[in-house]
């Protein structure tokens, strides 16, 4: 096996950054009462706020500072998104929490092209995401954690060069995650151990009797002396993204900056399926508000329909900006949330050697999903046969179905022998009796609807006309009293 570790050391701050451009100085401050600085981010930074700072003394040094407090709830929640995302690269996934994502990528390496650039295309896409990580590869699981936090960027492939990559490690490393305590880092750091290759050189008898079995232990496991099996991780079946912003806003680009972010990793939890949508949810979460606004709904949901099956990130968010434009936002918006279920298997696009033409300039599936984003939904509709003898009730509006092999069938209808005009207008209008030499075809009796009552019964003679003007008309004489002659639509 070959495990590839991803270490987020800044989750704590980008859970919360991730989601906005430029702003004010962030800080994230840890729990009550003694609240210090955790994180900070690049601006705070230059203002000479630091980690370990109390919370005066950063407001002392920049009083513009936003400050919020650390969530290890939402930091597990966003590594299981990014667990979620990274389902692209390999289905063989486990969280190490809190900061920290493994991958078992041996299967994934042809497919990618290599180590490199396996590991190329996964800054990328945490770029994408938002995130900034360090990587590092090795044949266990504990080796690329110690790895991706104190070598990040090292690849090891053979357990043979283990030894080589670990030992020079510092003694501190054996803490991550809270695998060993304080005292029993006291004790090997008193004897003069400073490395990794330190503490293999002494006895294992001499750790076991002073209660520091559990560094020989560790060191068993990251070396491949015994087993490190791990949990799997299950990616869920019905996506759920949520970024908060770190501060609520009303503008169209605030709210897609951090859009494409969540559609980041919609993209990765769909490629790991090979699937697609038709449809997804994305739901604004506003700023609590006081007495005044209690009956403002606290979220609203925009259903975004694709027009087609598909998995392209571009066409979501161009409807999605549709949307997003046209809507009315009663308050701030405070978080966003993306829902998605249903994916169906999407085929893999078609490489034809003589055809460059990729067929999206021509989307009607798109067409029509912009057209309803922009205009609503019951703004644009297609139309369909319906079995009735009627002319003027032989077709209704219909909700246009996505093209594609999953798009609803139409149900076949015999259609009549004789011939239709294009152009039937809304009301039949009176004409004056033809001339029998200007009658070219006909006639046709339709004789229907006497179960809708008297007003929708009909009892026409249909003829093909000429008239002077040489248009070709579709007319007909009523055959109940007075027999008057109608025109009821146009061919040419």
């Amino acid at each position: 096996m070959l495990w590839c570790a991803l270490y987020l050391p800044d989750l704590a701050l980008q859970t919360f950054t991730r989601g906005r451009g430029d702003g004010p100085p962030l800080a994230i401050l840890s729990d009550r009462p003694r609240q210090k600085v955790v994180a900070v981010d690049a601006a705070a930074m230059a203002r000479g706020v630091a980690a370990g700072q109390s919370r005066a003394s950063a407001l002392a040094l920049a009083p513009d500072l936003c400050l919020i407090e650390r969530d290890p709830h939402r930091e597990l929640a966003t590594l299981t998104d990014i667990a979620c995302w990274a389902g692209r690269f390999t289905p063989a996934l486990s969280l190490a929490p809190p900061d920290t994502l493994l991958l078992e990528i041996h299967a994934s390496l042809r497919l990618f092209g290599g180590l490199a650039s396996l590991g190329t295309a996964i800054h990328a896409g945490l770029e994408e995401l938002g995130f900034f990580g360090q990587l590092a590869v090795a044949p266990t699981p504990l080796a690329a954690r110690w790895l991706a936090r104190a070598a990040a960027g090292r690849l090891v492939e053979t357990p043979a060069d283990l030894p080589a990559a670990l030992d020079p490690l510092p003694l501190a490393i054996l803490a991550e995650g809270g695998r060993l305590g304080a005292d029993s880092l006291d004790l090997l750091d008193g004897i003069g151990a400073r490395r990794l290759a330190d503490v293999r050189s002494l006895p294992r008898s001499g750790l076991a009797r002073r209660h520091a079995q559990a560094a020989s232990d560790l060191l068993d496991r990251a070396y491949g002396l015994v087993p490190d099996p791990q949990a799997w991780f299950v990616p869920p079946e019905r996506y759920v993204g949520r970024l908060p912003l770190p501060a609520p806003s009303e503008q169209t680009d605030t709210l897609l900056f951090g859009l494409r972010r969540l559609l980041a990793g919609l993209a990765g939890w769909l490629e790991a399926r090979q699937a697609g949508l038709e449809r997804f949810a994305l739901i604004l979460e506003f700023e609590p508000l006081g007495s005044l606004h209690r009956g403002i709904d606290r979220e609203s949901r925009i259903e975004i329909v694709l027009g087609a099956l598909s998995r392209d990130m571009l066409r979501y968010q161009l409807l999605a900006r549709e949307h997003l434009s046209r809507q009315a936002l009663p308050a701030p918006v405070d978080a966003l949330r993306l829902e998605a279920d249903a994916p169906r298997p999407l085929e893999p696009p078609r490489a034809d050697l003589f055809t460059a033409d990729t067929g999206k300039d021509g989307d009607p599936g798109l067409l029509v999903a912009t057209l309803r984003a922009r205009l609503g939904a019951d703004a644009v509709h297609s139309l369909a046969v319906h079995p009735d003898h009627r002319p003027e009730r032989a077709w209704h509006t219909a909700d246009p179905a996505p093209a594609g092999p999953h798009s609803a069938k139409v149900r076949s209808t015999t259609l009549p022998a004789a011939p239709r005009p294009l152009w039937l207008l809304p009301e039949p209008r009176p004409i004056a009796c033809p001339p029998s030499e200007n009658l070219l075809a006909g006639p046709e009796r339709i004789e229907s609807g006497w179960w809708d009552g008297a007003e929708s019964e009909v009892s026409r003679d249909y003829f093909v006309a000429r008239r002077r003007d040489h248009s070709l008309v579709w007319i007909f004489r009523e055959r109940r009293p007075p027999h008057g002659w109608f025109l009821h639509g146009y061919f040419s």
